[in-house]
């Protein structure tokens, strides 16, 4: 086992002397006496998985070193060095910015103790030290208000703790307590933690009962101050937590309710529902998960339970994201689960994951350990590319192909979210307490779990998720009687998830679904099924094996029927993967097609698609429109289905999760048009939009639909622009019609000031002759005739209002 590395071992004895559990990531280890599970720490297990262990690599030697050099260039590094008085300038970008380079910093962390690396090495105590030079006397680290206190970004307030609601300043440094912790686990090094010490007594001292009553707009801090509690043995921080936590949703003295958005409209106990931003949301419940496994806080755990069980009855998507609305990146109403416009944040999946992985210590119930496995295969992982270097915002669940992952945003919480995260996944796979051992994940490798008066090493083989045979070893260092508990999925037990939120469809023709496990060679009676997990007790000997059979048959996937988007339309499962049609895999498109509840669909292994997926395949019908006006042909097809995370890989095209059963929910492919067929170029295009969306056929529903693609100007106001038509050969046009995008009252596009259409003739630009008149007219088309011409070139061009930016949903030639 690769877990004897000097350093990290150093660490972990001085983490022991000061009686604290071992543990790095996100209080995947709890103290003994903390939780009812106690996590195996990601220290102790080596990955060796086919599926996992790649996308680690890719991490380690793609996905930290791309964000470190993100975080130099954007100047998110400079910062520091400018608040140290290292080198001059002004601040530079948003003011949470300092929690990027945190974040990063704990990705790179747990890559040390995964992997030494020199250089890394020597490249964080570089960064640390600039860090420790922009802190502030008494304690205080903000690199925007110490750069110049007169002048801080935007929303950071006009002095210390002034605009909490939105300052993010105990928001960041949560970041940096979390990263110190593990650099000193990692590394044995305290040059981190002892700022974010310093840092920590600062604000004990600023907040509590007998100070400021204050709580951050975003939490964070409250899950960094139990980590410095768990490793300092410092019981103030745990007090701080708990007192941050205790004090939202009560007004008093300083005190502003910050309102729903921010989880602060009512005390934490008594708060029924997920609700608002839902990063803040899972951050708020993963820092009282924390606090009451501590404390055993009843009325905490009550809390917990109740809004954990409304997430997963209502708001819930089959992918495991959270976070249907854009606006607020927030939960919806019970059931609000659209698939387009679906916001799903890369940071509230993540935040979900962690959530989860606390609640299944807490509880010791399988059916979290359920929900985590459905969001690390699908809602979280479809957020970073194979390559490591493109992310994901929003992970919606229907795309018209105009939507693809970024190489880095000017908020980038997710792409440093996820580089923290990965390297996680190894302290999620086992937990243990006094009676025994619990197998969570299915993940291929070796563990070393520490018993009293026994060490057990356990040794998993699989090639999960495409394969349901796990092959476990057991190997104590002396024989021992306890109990092995290996979770059985919920999809094997027939529940997609922990309600009826989505539910298996019986068809009536899959194989036997009964899962199967052998002792030594000889199948395993009377195997008792307890909070979700097969438990196995004997007296374990060394070499003894267990080979667990789950059968993995495509399943069809039904959502409840509250759920308005997923009415008339069903999802592709196989094992914990949930599956997508993608365009390039099924002609070109997607929508048009409509798939009988009684398709044959089988499964496929391709080991040379998309780093080596299994596909499915099956029979459906796709609608097609010959000519305009023509009737409309319903042709039977094979379409091909790919895992939802791998989506986006390969050239731009429609995507779906949820495909229609009805003919009249599939969206008939029209015929080809001169636009449909034209190249299209612009002066400008904002990154999350695309210029492909003005001859997508696709029909809006009004000027602000957002559950289709658009093209913009934005983020350009008040300019000229344009946007043009290449067509493959010279072709008379005399009319044409635009659909402007127009999101007023939501954000900063409107109709144009004015337009005109230009044809390029001789290498010059002419307006179109004898134009009818050019309208800005709302939720319609806006037509335009003019005296015929022959051109190859068509150009709109447009002068935007005054302070404001513009798009086209759809524009037409004839």
């Amino acid at each position: 086992m690769n877990v004897e590395k000097p350093y990290m071992r150093r660490g972990a004895r001085m983490l022991m002397t000061m009686s604290v559990a071992a543990g790095l990531l996100h209080a995947a280890a709890h103290a003994a006496e903390d939780v009812r599970m106690n996590a195996v720490p990601f220290t102790d297990v080596h990955i060796n998985d086919a599926f996992w262990s790649k996308r680690m690599e890719t991490n380690r030697t793609m996905t930290v070193p791309y964000c470190f050099d993100k975080c130099e260039e954007t100047g998110r590094i400079d910062n520091f060095a400018k608040a140290a008085g290292l080198m001059d300038g002004a601040f530079n970008g948003i003011r949470f910015n300092d929690s990027d380079v945190f974040k990063v910093i704990e990705g790179a962390a747990y890559a040390l103790s995964l992997h030494p690396d020199p250089e890394l090495d020597r490249y964080l105590d570089d960064l640390i030290a600039k860090i420790a030079a922009a802190q502030e006397e008494d304690g205080y680290l903000y690199t925007t208000r110490t750069i110049d206190p007169e002048n801080p970004a935007s929303a950071a307030g006009e002095e210390r703790w002034s605009y909490l609601r939105h300052s993010h300043e105990l928001y960041n440094v949560g970041h940096m307590y979390e990263a110190a912790v593990a650099h000193y686990l990692a590394t044995g090094k305290r040059s981190l933690l002892d700022v974010a010490i310093r840092n920590a007594d600062l604000i004990d001292r600023v907040f509590g009962p007998d100070g400021r009553h204050d709580v951050p707009g975003h939490e964070e801090i409250e899950i960094g101050l139990v980590k410095l509690h768990r490793v300092t043995g410092e019981k103030r921080y745990l007090d701080l937590a708990r007192f941050f936590l205790d004090q939202r949703g009560r007004s008093g003295g300083r005190r502003e309710l910050y309102g729903p958005y921010a989880q602060d409209h009512r005390p934490v106990i008594e708060q029924e529902t997920p609700i608002g931003h839902a990063v803040r949301a899972m951050y708020l419940y993963c820092g009282m998960a924390d606090v009451a496994a501590l404390t055993g806080d009843r009325a905490y755990i009550t809390a917990l339970d109740r809004i954990w069980a409304n997430m997963v009855e209502k708001k819930l998507y089959l992918t495991g994201g959270i976070g249907a609305r854009q606006s607020g990146e927030a939960f919806g109403e019970d059931y609000e689960l659209p698939n387009a416009s679906a916001y799903n944040e890369t940071c509230a999946a993540i935040g979900n994951a962690l959530w989860n992985h606390r609640m299944n210590l807490l509880h010791g119930h399988a059916k979290y350990a359920d929900v985590l496995e459905r969001i690390i295969y699908n809602g979280f992982l479809s957020g970073i590319s194979m390559s490591g270097d493109r992310f994901f915002y929003p992970n919606p669940l229907a795309s018209g192909g105009t939507y693809h992952r970024s190489p880095w945003f000017s908020c980038s919480c997710c792409p440093v979210n996820i580089v923290r995260f990965v390297p996680s996944i190894a302290g999620y796979v086992y937990a243990h307490d006094e009676n025994g051992i619990y197998v969570n994940l299915f993940i291929a490798g070796d563990a070393r779990i520490e018993r009293p008066g026994n060490t057990v090493i356990l040794r998993q083989s699989t090639n999960y998720p495409w394969d349901g045979r796990v092959d476990i070893t057991v190997q104590p260092q002396r024989p021992a009687e306890f109990d092995l508990c290996i979770r059985i999925p919920g999809w094997v037990r027939g529940r997609p998830v922990p309600s009826d939120l989505y539910s298996y469809v019986e068809r009536g023709d899959e194989p036997d679904p009964a899962f199967k496990i052998a002792i030594n060679g000889r199948p395993a009676a009377d195997v008792e099924i307890e909070r979700g997990y097969a438990r196995l007790r004997r007296t374990w000997r060394p070499g003894d094996e267990i080979v667990v059979d789950f059968p993995m048959p495509v399943r069809l996937v039904a959502a409840h029927e509250e759920v308005e988007a997923d009415r008339g339309r069903l999802a592709l499962e196989r094992g914990p993967i949930v599956y997508c049609l993608e365009a390039v895999d099924n002609g070109g498109h997607v929508r048009n097609i409509r798939m009988p509840r009684d398709s044959d669909l089988e499964a496929e292994h391709r080991a040379d698609l998309l780093g080596g997926v299994t596909v499915i395949e099956g029979d459906a019908f796709a609608l097609h429109q010959q000519q305009e006006d023509g009737p409309v042909v319903e042709e039977a097809i094979e379409f091909t289905a790919i895992p939802y995370y791998a989506w986006d890989h390969r050239a731009a095209g429609e995507m779906t999760v949820w495909i229609p059963t009805e003919r009249a929910l599939a969206q008939v492919i029209p015929p080809p048009t001169t636009a449909s067929t034209s190249r299209v170029t612009a002066s400008h295009c904002w990154g999350d939009d695309s210029v492909l969306a003005v001859n997508d056929q696709r029909e809006p529903a009004g000027s602000a639909d957002h559950s289709i693609p658009r093209f913009t100007w934005w983020d350009h106001r008040g300019t000229t622009e344009w946007i043009q038509y290449e067509f493959p050969e010279k072709r008379w046009v005399s009319s044409a019609e635009v659909y402007w995008f127009d999101d007023t009252g939501a954000g900063g596009c409107r109709v144009p000031a004015s337009w005109r259409l230009l044809f390029r003739e001789g290498g010059e630009w002419k307006p179109v002759p004898a134009a009818s008149g050019y309208g800005v007219q709302r939720d319609g088309y806006n037509r335009v005739d003019f005296d015929p011409i022959q051109t190859r070139v068509l150009r709109l061009e447009a002068k935007l209002q005054d302070g404001f930016s513009g798009g086209i949903l759809e524009w037409q030639v004839e």
